[in-house]
């Protein structure tokens, strides 16, 4: 009789035992693997602006923060696509219901939604600049580039439907790998186009666009291999069907959307305030920024399954023990990235003022110094709404994302931008972050 009462604890501490000794070997391969395919993807748009500084300066670096936006509105439109699909067809094929022709499906919508972006390409493409607050000086000089990013468009698009496919076919491995071979493709054919063939920024725009091509075309590997389990079967398209699919991938779309609204609102107070040249400022700060919220991401992304499996298992204290893992890791690289902001603050600039602007470095020194800070909260944010989001509180990681994504951060913009001028820009984003913990906190200790 006491043998059986005590098994099933031994059972239960052996279990906790297990866990928390394979804890470390399972946490670094899924945070480890998310983290690399997000810095790939964030390398290339690094690349993108070192590049296009070098070709055409302090203009060049305008021209592409008033570009970021267009581009967020592709991703974002892509992202609920062909997440949304895949995400249907992993439910329909656990179900044993017909999911054969989703794959298609997505592919064939996803290009059908890229047409608007190629007229706008084709006919509008300075009118597109000067609407996202270009002079008609920079609107001409940038002219090229987006019409290339603009009807390479079906290129990005596409390139969510067969990631997200990959990757719901339990191959995330060769997902990573794609997309991190896209990144290293951008980054060559950047300097070969920009420079070697002489195509200035069109070259840039051009690597940018073959990019997820090459990506998209590694993820056949698998989809053409044995392994494949996603059909290709074919059926009519349906408003309905695509409304149903694009529900499952809206938070895909807010992700990729918020980083747009919040540009074009800075771009458009920092023209007021320190003109081209501020914009550019900003661009170099918000493009090394992309590199540190690509980490914090990959790191939530990487938990997020590990938190969902063991929350649907009822191991709370295994949870728990992840959550803390992430936040401490997520943690300290922020406290790492703020003091290398502080340290190699001109070097960082430097590397993207090839024309030695004394007005840019005047701009984004104290700029780049005041955004960073945001960090320390924001790699806190980033985790406690993917935990949300794991375990089924969709309250505090909805609010939590569109609050830090958007709302918040262009509210205390335009408020502290009207008191303290540029300083109140780069404030707005520590000032969400702290704004959106204490709200996200709150929802994720309320009751259901």
């Amino acid at each position: 009789m006491k043998r059986w009462l005590v098994l099933p604890y031994k059972e239960k501490k052996k279990e906790r035992e297990f866990f928390m000794s394979s804890t470390s070997r399972v946490f670094a391969k899924y945070v480890s693997q998310s983290v690399m395919a997000m810095i790939g993807i964030s390398i290339y748009i690094l690349a993108d602006t070192f590049f296009i500084s070098l070709s055409a300066g302090v203009n060049g670096l305008a021209i592409l923060n008033m570009t970021l936006p267009v581009y967020g509105l592709v991703f974002a439109l892509g992202a609920m696509v062909g997440m949304g699909h895949a995400t249907r067809y992993n439910l329909q094929k656990s179900a044993g219901k017909e999911s054969d022709h989703l794959f298609f499906r997505s592919l064939i919508w996803a290009l059908l939604i890229s047409i608007p972006f190629i007229l706008l390409g084709i006919f509008w493409t300075r009118q597109v600049l000067e609407l996202m607050g270009a002079s008609p000086a920079l609107a001409a000089e940038g002219e090229s580039y987006l019409r290339i990013a603009l009807i390479g468009a079906p290129c990005f698009m596409a390139n969510y439907t067969f990631t997200s496919f990959v990757r719901n076919d339990h191959a995330p491995t060769t997902a990573m790998v794609a997309s991190l071979a896209g990144s290293g493709f951008n980054i060559i054919f950047d300097y070969i186009f920009v420079f070697p063939v002489g195509m200035g920024m069109a070259g840039a725009a051009l690597a940018t666009v073959l990019s997820p091509v090459v990506t998209s075309l590694i993820c056949c590997s698998h989809l053409l291999s044995p392994k494949n389990q996603v059909g290709f079967g074919l059926k009519g398209l349906s408003l309905r069907g695509l409304a149903s699919a694009c529900s499952l991938g809206i938070s895909g779309f807010v992700g990729e959307i918020s980083s747009s609204v919040t540009i074009l609102v800075f771009n458009f107070l920092i023209l007021g305030l320190a003109g081209e040249t501020g914009v550019a400022a900003y661009g170099v700060i918000a493009n090394i920024a992309l590199v540190a919220m690509a980490i914090f991401n990959g790191v939530a992304q990487g938990c997020q399954p590990l938190f969902s499996e063991q929350y649907g298992r009822g191991q709370m204290d295994q949870v728990r023990e992840l959550r803390r893992r992430a936040l401490i890791l997520s943690e300290v690289v922020a406290l790492l990235i703020i003091l290398a902001g502080f340290v190699f603050t001109d070097l960082f600039i430097g590397m993207f003022n090839s024309q030695g602007s004394q007005e840019l470095v005047k701009i984004a020194r104290p700029g780049m110094r005041i955004y960073f800070l945001g960090f320390a909260l924001a790699s806190i944010n980033i985790v406690v709404i993917a935990y949300n989001s794991a375990i089924g509180k969709s309250r505090p990681a909805v609010v939590g994302a569109l609050l830090r994504g958007a709302i918040a951060i262009s509210l205390f913009a335009l408020i502290l931008s009207q008191w303290l001028g540029m300083t109140g820009i780069w404030l707005s984003f520590l000032a969400s972050e702290a704004l959106t913990l204490v709200v996200v906190i709150f929802l994720t200790n309320a009751k259901r």
